[in-house]
């Protein structure tokens, strides 16, 4: 009787042992892809701050619609819809590897550099309201998006920023 006793409490702890194995390993996993999903954000992050400080530059690269990395963008153009550069089509890996500049030093831990796109759009026009000193209306303003691409560890995550500096 002992001996089944025994035998039923160490069937019992294998059970609960299993269990709990499953349970870390799962949240090993979520750990996981949650730090190699913050290594991506982090990469986008680094690339949209470099594509961003190109503009501040004095003078800017000469922008054009077959440029690679510097685009003005036209209403015929394909790339003026901003689901240009998320597109999970086949050819999507290609919009990056052939028309964005990649950051350098490259962070360490991901998979592929981040990368960048500046795209030059229409320009606004002033209000005249953008002005606290007085009246005038200021020039025209030029106004760019920088579309970054970052990638974690794992080459399936990828996180894409946008953002848009006037200039």
């Amino acid at each position: 009787m002992v001996l089944m006793i025994g035998m039923i409490f160490m069937l019992i702890m294998t059970l609960v042992t299993v269990a709990s194995m499953r349970t870390t390993t799962l949240e090993e996993r979520m750990a996981g892809n949650a730090r190699d999903n913050d290594l991506a954000f982090q990469a986008a992050e680094a690339a949209l701050r470099a594509g961003e400080l190109q503009l501040t530059a004095a003078s800017l690269e000469q922008f054009m619609a077959s440029s690679a990395a510097f685009l003005t963008l036209d209403s015929g153009t394909a790339r003026r819809d901003d689901r240009y550069w998320t597109n999970a089509n086949a050819s999507h890996q290609h919009n990056w590897t052939a028309n964005a500049l990649a950051v350098s030093p490259v962070p360490a831990g991901v998979a592929e550099a981040p990368r960048y796109v500046i795209e030059e759009l229409p320009p606004m026009a002033s209000t005249g309201s953008e002005s606290l000193k007085g009246p005038a209306p200021l020039p025209d303003s030029a106004i760019f998006r920088v579309s970054a691409r970052g990638v974690g560890g794992n080459p399936s995550t990828v996180i894409y920023l946008q953002s848009t500096y006037r200039r």
